[in-house]
């Protein structure tokens, strides 16, 4: 039997690849790349989604069971991949143990895959990731470089969640949760910023920090480590390569800094322009397309990693500057009847909520006076170790906003300890003196909103979960 440690796949000769957990983002997108290389594909999921209808409307199989039968109706499987969500009773996985038939987790998968592009990019960081990969997708594409990409969300650049280029060129987002991302040996390493997350594997802030100075380490040699040089942990990073043959780059608004932005600007949209500053020298203004403030940092990290991999200044400033929001991150779902805007974001973290509110904020102050409603955010929170761990953080976040409406937490993960609830949660804002209500699912909320929400509001859908369907009912009354 081969383990999944020395198993390689041979991208050259397709084969039978069977993918437990197929209507994820990731692994939805990795299949279908895997069938444009000429594999056969099949795979399982038990949660139906947009990913599924699409690989199905691709040929591939999708079963909406874990079972057995999938791998014994299909006798030629050559290997699995798999999820980290997926535990080690499943079906499906205890019989390709069984069998002999090799496993690889879908970080092990996707670091084979990075070994076959010696121009590739791999975007880390707590947040900003899916919107730093959309940024570096469409500077290389601007520039004529025809790359493969994997990213966490739809970019509408490339109909989807994955693009199959025909070059040396990879760009994909690289997840911290379980290490997966040190499976990975990226020419081009983004270190976005480090924050207290995923507690329930890493368990201390300190072990996320060492996790990060490893995934630097998995540079290549000669290659670029950019990495966030206004964070308190960039000294950590260098320690963390310094006896490595790689460059260590830095951006940030900081004078110390290799990439910096100065004289940051909004326009009337809440859209950054900014100076960039190379080295000391001035390099003429970054236009940029997203919402906030906060993307300042995200661009100028793809400024880096453009510039390690030799393209062309003009390129990388027009795909910036035609670079949207992915779906999910601060997109813009329309207006309803009655005149209230629906923005949906995939926030899952107290950080990652505040900067999405904050920047709804701004929209709203730009208006003009008549026009500026009220703030109000339909939240639910992912996982209950999470929810715990930043109870505070997150009330901080959402007393930010005039209202916040708080669903039953999301949890696929973990079992209801009896802990902590969406209740604790409302019951901190309301504390903070910010108006709150526990409003324990999706109708309930869209009714609430219904009665109360006024022409000009606007209205946040925030979770990394389907909270997005809030607005979505909302906008098609």
């Amino acid at each position: 039997m081969k383990h999944q440690d020395d198993y390689r796949i041979d991208f050259k000769n397709p084969c039978h690849a069977h993918f437990i957990g197929i209507g994820g983002t990731s692994m939805s997108g990795l299949a279908l790349l895997l069938l444009e290389e000429g594999f056969t594909v099949t795979g399982s999921d038990t949660v139906p989604s947009e990913y599924c209808d699409k690989l199905m409307a691709h040929g591939i199989p999708v079963y909406p069971v874990h079972s057995e039968e999938n791998m014994v109706n299909n006798p030629d499987i050559a290997f699995v991949v798999y999820t980290a969500a997926i535990f080690d009773d499943n079906p499906e996985y205890t019989y390709a143990l069984a069998h002999g038939i090799p496993t690889l987790s879908r970080a092990q998968f996707l670091g084979q895959l990075m070994d076959n592009y010696p121009n590739s990019v791999a975007v880390a960081g707590t947040h900003g990731k899916t919107t730093t990969t959309a940024m570096m997708s469409h500077i290389l594409m601007k520039a004529g470089k025809d790359p493969s990409i994997t990213i966490g969300g739809t970019l509408d650049l490339i109909g989807g969640n994955v693009r199959i280029g025909h070059s040396d060129y990879f760009v994909a987002e690289a997840c911290e949760y379980t290490n997966s991302y040190h499976e990975m040996n990226p020419l081009v390493s983004i270190i976005l910023n480090i924050d207290a997350d995923h507690l329930d594997f890493f368990h201390t802030f300190d072990n996320i920090v060492k996790s990060f100075g490893e995934f630097g380490r998995k540079t290549k040699t000669g290659g670029t480590l950019v990495v966030n040089g206004d964070m308190p942990y960039v000294a950590d990073m260098r320690n963390a390569v310094k006896d490595m043959d790689i460059n260590f780059v830095t951006f940030g608004l900081g004078e110390a800094n290799d990439y910096r932005a100065v004289n940051v600007r909004l326009d009337s949209a809440v859209h950054p322009t900014y100076t960039l500053v190379r080295k000391g020298e001035e390099l003429g203004d970054i236009v940029l397309s997203v919402v906030g403030e906060h993307h300042v940092m995200n661009s100028l990290s793809a400024v880096a990693a453009a510039d390690s991999l030799g393209i062309d200044l003009a390129d990388t400033k027009e795909g910036l500057r035609s670079c949207p929001s992915a779906k999910r991150r601060f997109e813009y779902k329309g207006t309803t009847k009655n005149g209230v805007s629906i923005i949906d974001d995939y926030g899952h973290h107290p950080l990652e909520c505040e900067v999405t509110i904050r920047a709804a904020r701004e929209v709203l102050e730009h208006r003009a006076p008549e026009e500026r409603g009220e703030l109000w955010v339909a939240f639910q929170s992912h996982t209950h170790s999470r929810t715990k761990d930043h109870l505070d953080e997150f009330a901080a976040a959402l007393a930010l906003a005039d209202h916040s409406l708080v669903a039953d937490i999301r949890d696929d993960r973990e079992a209801d300890d009896g802990t902590v609830s969406a209740a604790d949660i409302v019951e901190r804002v309301k504390r903070m003196g910010s108006d709150s209500q526990y409003l324990r699912d999706f109708p309930t909320i869209e009714k609430y909103v219904t009665e109360h929400c006024k022409n000009n509001d606007l209205l946040i859908t925030l979770g990394s979960g389907p909270i997005h369907i809030v607005g979505e009912h909302l906008l098609s009354e």
